[in-house]
């Protein structure tokens, strides 16, 4: 019989089992349609055969890889019950996508790791019925709560709120590795260097900020004019304006500086560079237009 899963036991040298692969690829499909399957001799899936195959594992860590468009929901719940049931730590790589149903299946592991190439994605479930109104919204009610089903899966992996979830399912919400990271359906990116996803450039980590520093200077800088005001502070008008407008023009500079290290090409700042800008961050807390 065909399979949609493949069972890879890796040995060490000295031939004891050292880790065990799962690769899950082609159509999920329920147990009563796996005879269309067999007569078409196409991949698929039958889950009582799975769940059989996976107890023979019974007690090892397993890495399940998955490259699949889905396929039934019930096929899918069945695969992710015998996953979450093993005995072993399970953790699921998304190498090409993971779509429909096989999103499910996903998120059994308990990590999620995706390639920066593939795909998640999510939508609400769909049939096909015939016969009277009354089978029509029967139909819509148990579509309904299969997808409450779907939720809880999603839910126990992400943290989202059902809402939000639901949202995105209405959607048909397509995910890249970030977009997944983001919203909790996926742990980490594969093939990466945790280390290597850090901002380079530091100046322009900070700039995006600069508007919020100002902003806070300014409000400060206002609220003393005013205690010195009401102190009833006898100083000429002109000569504060004076006063603030030459510190303004040199706040201008360091503005104008700011602008041109954003503009440079990003590059690994030297210790030294991570000092200057350090300063920078310091006088630009200061930054603001006073008149």
């Amino acid at each position: 019989m065909s399979k949609f899963w493949k069972f890879i036991t890796n040995k060490s040298e000295d031939g004891q089992e050292e880790n065990v692969e799962l690769r899950i690829q082609g159509d999920i499909v329920s147990d009563d349609d796996v005879w269309i399957y067999e007569w078409l001799e196409m991949d698929h899936a039958s889950p009582n055969a799975f769940r059989d195959e996976l107890n023979e594992y019974d007690g090892k860590d397993i890495t399940v890889w998955i490259d699949s468009y889905g396929g039934d929901v019930f096929a899918a719940a069945g695969i992710y019950n015998a996953l979450k049931n093993h005995n072993g730590k399970i953790t699921t790589k998304i190498d090409g996508k993971a779509m429909s149903a096989a999103s499910v299946i996903a998120m059994a592991g308990d990590k999620v790791m995706m390639s920066p190439v593939a795909i998640m994605m999510i939508h609400n479930p769909l049939s096909s019925v015939q016969g009277y109104a009354s089978d029509m919204r029967k139909q819509a009610d148990v579509l309904d709560s299969v997808k409450e089903s779907i939720v809880n899966a999603y839910q126990l992996k992400s943290g989202r709120s059902r809402n939000k979830i639901s949202q995105m399912m209405d959607d048909e919400t397509w995910m890249d590795a970030n977009t997944a990271m983001k919203n909790g359906f996926a742990d980490e990116m594969l093939y990466t260097d945790k280390e290597e996803d850090e901002p380079k450039n530091k100046a322009i980590n900070f700039c995006f900020n600069r508007l919020a520093i100002q902003n806070c200077a300014k409000d400060s800088m206002q609220k003393l004019i005013k205690i010195e005001e009401s102190r009833n502070i006898q100083e000429p008008k002109d000569d504060i304006k004076a006063v603030l407008e030459k510190i303004n023009d040199k706040f201008d500079k360091i503005n104008d500086r700011l602008d041109e290290l954003e503009d440079k090409a990003p590059k690994e700042p030297e210790p030294k560079d991570e000092e200057k800008i350090k300063q920078l961050k310091a006088k630009l807390a200061l930054k603001c237009r006073l008149l």
